[in-house]
């Protein structure tokens, strides 16, 4: 079998997500990204930084086969990030898992990986994560809209 629409698909996605996340936080400031409506909640910055944990775990680590070691709760804590770092994180991190999947072999896409102690293709992995990406972004939207209310410029156009 060959996964080329699959490989398409998940470029497209993941080049979505990172421009559509960009074109959000160029809208906000260092104060903006790291606000939070309450203690319980998540800042775009803690959002972004766990995103950048889970693309590690998953892909360079369960893909690439790199040493990487990951601590969940400390990315899930709140603590002050500047918008740039958060921007070359996103531009970074989206783009090495474009370029991972512009040069990926059929045979990585069906090798098997541990996520959460369940056996899943490393093509199941990639759908999960553009997923999970996905969703965060909504959360990322929702608190910029919050924040700059009428001001706000919609990323899907």
């Amino acid at each position: 079998m060959t996964y080329d629409f699959n490989r398409d698909w998940l470029i497209r996605k993941f080049e979505e997500l990172q421009r559509r996340t960009l074109q959000a936080l160029q809208q906000l400031d260092d104060e903006q990204v790291n606000w939070r409506p309450d203690p319980e909640s998540l800042s775009i910055s803690t959002l972004i930084r766990h995103i950048e944990g889970n693309l590690k775990e998953r892909i360079l680590k369960g893909i690439l086969h790199e040493e990487i070691s990951r601590d969940r709760e400390e990315e899930l804590k709140q603590s002050f990030v500047p918008k740039a770092e958060l921007e070359t994180i996103v531009q970074t991190r989206f783009q090495q898992v474009i370029d991972i999947l512009s040069r990926i072999t059929d045979e990585v896409l069906e090798q098997k990986q541990k996520v959460r102690s369940h056996e899943k293709t490393n093509l199941d992995t990639l759908h999960q994560c553009a997923a999970h990406y996905s969703e965060h972004m909504g959360q990322i939207f929702y608190i910029a809209k919050q924040l700059l209310k009428e001001n706000y410029k919609s990323t899907s156009i």
